[in-house]
């Protein structure tokens, strides 16, 4: 039997927690003069009240949160934060239809970076403000926000981390789960305020520091400007975001133990030794076939390349020279790397990396076992042997992944999308990574698409930031069933 008491007071501190941030972006509106204060006003105002509401309601049962009412939480949790979230953008105007409104806010909170709007800078500064922080607020993932202000709440979280955290493991900190969560938003809100600093003295105004923060930390790639980061065309302002862009697709664990000191443990890592490899790689593979295509000095040609590599595998989307227009070969290496994913544990969508790994080092170990069949080889990642269930769970996650990518794609191809811009929309939605090829390429938008389109997108954003099994197993006849 599904405990529903904690289900709606879970939801009812979503709510609140949504309805006080949308209040920050007041000061913007009221600096800039921008005409949206009341929008924002009265957005957090109807959060706040139903939020209230929900938590007055005594419903019978204790608090205890389980795996099924982890699953619900996390699934009702996010459909209620975009469907609240996307208030602003109604009362104001800015995005007058739903399905529109809706597929904006669905992509800020999964950190997906696809846009609706045709004028970004026309845009009043606090609803953009408020677009920047809902891929704050979705890139570590406000429920394990939450967890960590359950004690006060009287409800153990457990059950919420594993559900809600990125990647197919999540490490603990700490032995208590609500110490993991405050470490984890720690880090995090340390490395957004670093990060806000340094964009500010490098010549961005303040405004701009932390909208560009909020976007880079949450892997998210909203930017305040049309033109993305193509807008900053300056070494000081693209590097800096680069490298915080590459520590937001790091394993928050591995972030953790190195600013213990603990190097010893973060070259243990072996996702986090083939991350660094892969982008530095792929950083000089571009560079090479940039400058060679384009002619471009080896400075320009290596921070346009480095910046999208980085940009694309860690899901973040931001763009600073169009790719598509590199040639076809490297039109495809950025369509892969949107199948790749950065690291486990980190603000990054896609597959992930160790998934990647598991998957070929079992496949080369296959070749061994077929030479040597009675032999007993395990397959071990950072030293530790991966069990059958882990490899089964992951082989099935790629498969998963795979039906429903290539489903996808038939489907919106069937709802009037051409073949490239299809799979570029699929891939760039269910990976949560922005830009894709086709019409949706990174110098494009998503404002063309019909609603249907816009609104199927859209649930592919939420099965991708939530990693497929979250809300699919919703839909399987075993959650439902009392034992």
């Amino acid at each position: 039997m599904i405990n529903v008491r904690p289900i709606i007071r879970v939801i009812a501190v979503l709510l609140m927690i949504i309805g006080g941030l949308m209040f920050t972006g007041l000061p913007f509106s009221y600096y800039f003069d921008s005409g949206d204060a009341w929008p924002l006003f009265s957005s957090g105002l109807v959060c706040l009240i139903i939020g209230g509401i929900l938590w007055l309601i005594r419903l019978p049962g204790g608090n205890d949160i389980k795996k099924r009412e982890g699953y619900l939480i996390v699934a009702m949790g996010w459909l209620s934060m975009v469907t609240f979230g996307m208030l602003p953008y109604l009362f104001s105007g800015v995005i007058p239809d739903v399905v529109g409104a809706f597929f904006e806010t669905v992509s800020g909170m999964t950190t997906t970076g696809a846009s609706v709007l045709n004028d970004i800078e026309a845009v009043p500064a606090g609803i953009l403000y408020w677009r920047s922080l809902t891929q704050w607020i979705g890139g570590m993932g406000i429920i394990v926000l939450t967890v960590a202000i359950f004690p006060l709440l009287g409800i153990g979280g457990i059950e919420l981390f594993v559900a809600e955290a990125p990647g197919p493991t999540s490490d603990k900190l700490h032995p208590r789960i609500r110490e993991t969560a405050k470490r984890l938003w720690l880090i995090y809100v340390a490395l957004t305020g670093a990060l806000t600093l340094i964009l500010y003295f490098a010549g961005m105004t303040f405004y701009e520091a932390i909208n560009h923060a909020f976007t880079t930390m949450a892997t998210g790639g909203f930017s305040t400007k049309n033109a993305s980061m193509a807008f900053y065309d300056t070494p000081a302002i693209q590097y800096p975001i680069a490298l915080f862009m590459f520590f937001a697709g790091t394993n928050y664990t591995v972030i953790y133990f190195s600013l213990k000191g603990k190097f010893s443990k973060v070259w243990a890592s072996d996702e986090f030794k083939a991350y660094i490899f892969i982008v530095v790689l792929l950083s000089a593979v571009v560079t090479l076939a940039v400058k060679s295509s384009t002619g471009l000095p080896w400075e320009k040609a290596f921070r346009d390349s480095i910046f999208q590599v980085v940009s694309i595998i860690t899901t973040t989307g931001f763009v600073s020279a169009d790719y598509t227009s590199w040639g076809n070969s490297l039109t495809m290496l950025f369509f892969v790397l949107m199948f790749l994913g950065a690291s486990a544990g980190s603000t990054s969508g896609g597959i992930k990396l160790i998934r990647h790994l598991v998957f070929f080092k079992n496949s080369f170990l296959e070749f061994k076992r077929i030479l040597h069949p009675r032999a007993i080889v395990p397959l071990k990642l950072n030293g530790q042997v991966v069990t059958g269930r882990i490899l089964t769970h992951i082989i099935i996650f790629l498969l998963l992944y795979l039906m429903l990518f290539v489903t996808g794609a038939i489907i919106v191809s069937a709802m009037g999308l051409d073949f490239l811009t299809a799979i570029g929309a699929v891939a760039t939605s269910l990976g949560n990574v922005g830009p894709g090829i086709g019409e949706v390429g990174p110098v494009d938008n998503f404002a063309w698409l019909s609603p249907q389109v816009k609104f199927f997108l859209s649930i592919l954003m939420l099965l991708g930031r939530l990693e497929l099994f979250t809300i699919l197993v919703l839909f399987t006849p075993y959650f439902w069933k009392s034992n």
